[in-house]
């Protein structure tokens, strides 16, 4: 199996069309389909299940096999089901950031593996994960099928209470060291700092950061769990501003996060939201919703994709474990699970192919449960933090 990739750019939107093709002795085959951007909404030109696909006979360069003639496009599109779009961000480095991630959390190295083959196949390219195990298994995908393609997303770990800033920012600088070594690559696409009650902490580790940004070990920065006064206390000293804000979000906690997106936005600070259906588990409140089952039927999703859908359309990028069967710092992709974890990753990644309508928008803005704190897997430097069960 070979990809062709078509890129077409917008102002503040650039998508990738994936274009899987199959060989053999008599025919080449593939499948494309047509983009329109609308305010920032991507559209399908036609429909997906059509057996007639135009595209120009430039784009269609597969390797070494040449240009497709037109002819080769007339084709029935369930022997080449093509990857999902998923539009990207123009970050202020010039930077493109995939709007959705699958992440890792909690997957053991093997499950991690396998949950990043499965996320390839259907249009994900944006990997996030802990150093770790989880490092460990993309680390394995790595060696298999090359890091071409991949957006690497990871993070340091948080400093330990009472340490000094420099021995966390010698910390910081060796986690980095450690984790490129492991994967065995060059440079990571985002580094994403955690907090410390300590500012002095914070401030010292972003210096680390900044000076990893500019070796070019990786290609934009960020944080996570940051609360307004975290990110107070980074911006008095910080050369570089985050990229973005990694944090929980939603419905049921309004879409502004208890005022914390506004003071992001404020700032120019992105909003990557995970926990879409919960988090430390999935929550009941969420996924048996009556609103939500009753706006997932109206389009035939699951309750699941509309938490996920609400996301996204409020303008945030997201972050998405492969299914709802996980728990605190616990998730399964194995290949004994029935498919699940292949089928939990393809109805994520073929979400930016419907929308809410304004009114559904409306109604899931003004829910009021269930309510969380955006930050709650911050330190005790933020209120309201978790505190783990003893």
């Amino acid at each position: 199996m070979s990809i062709a990739r078509i890129s077409k750019a917008a102002p503040s939107t650039i998508s990738r069309i994936y274009l899987s093709t199959m060989h053999n002795a008599k025919l080449a085959q593939a499948a494309a389909f047509a983009l329109y951007w609308s305010n920032d909404t991507l559209a399908f030109s036609g429909d997906r299940n059509s057996h007639i696909t135009t595209i120009d006979r430039r784009s269609a360069l597969i390797g070494g096999a040449g240009i497709l003639s037109s002819a080769f496009l007339n084709i029935n599109p369930s022997n080449a089901a093509a990857p999902h779009i998923i539009p990207e961000w123009t970050l202020d480095s010039g930077v493109l950031f995939p709007t959705l991630a699958m992440n890792t959390v909690g997957l053991s190295a093997d499950d991690t593996e396998r949950a990043v083959r499965l996320a390839v196949k259907r249009g994900f390219s944006h990997i996030d994960f802990h150093p770790g195990k989880e490092r460990d298994g993309v680390a394995k995908y790595i060696a298999s099928e090359g890091r071409k393609g991949l957006f690497l997303n990871t993070k340091i770990r948080k400093p330990q209470p009472g340490i000094s800033p420099d021995e966390a920012a010698t910390l910081c600088k060796a986690q980095i060291a450690e984790d490129l070594k492991v994967l065995n690559v060059n440079n990571v696409d985002m580094l994403m700092l955690r907090d410390s009650p300590d500012c002095d902490v914070m401030q010292a580790q972003w210096k680390v950061m900044e000076d990893t940004l500019a070796s070019g070990k990786t290609r934009s920065i960020g944080v996570i769990n940051y609360c307004e006064g975290s990110l107070k206390c980074l911006l008095e000293t910080a050369k570089i501003k985050p990229a973005l804000n990694y944090y929980m979000l939603h419905v049921g906690m309004g879409r502004y996060a208890h005022g914390l997106r506004t003071f992001c936005d404020d700032k120019g600070i992105r909003t990557f939201a995970y926990g879409a259906v919960g988090e430390p588990g999935p929550n009941v409140d969420i996924l048996e919703n009556p609103l939500l089952k009753k706006i997932a039927d109206n389009h035939g999703k699951l309750p699941e994709e509309v938490a996920l859908r609400w996301v996204l359309q409020t303008g945030a990028a997201a972050s998405v474990r492969p299914t709802t069967n996980f728990g605190l710092g616990t998730g399964i992709c194995s290949e004994n699970d029935g498919g699940q974890c292949g089928k939990g990753l393809e109805r994520r990644a073929s979400v930016f192919e419907w929308k809410l309508s304004d009114k559904e928008m409306a109604k899931l803005d003004a829910m009021m449960t269930p309510d969380d704190n955006p930050t709650l897997f911050s330190s005790s430097g933020c209120p309201g933090a978790f505190v783990m069960p003893k």
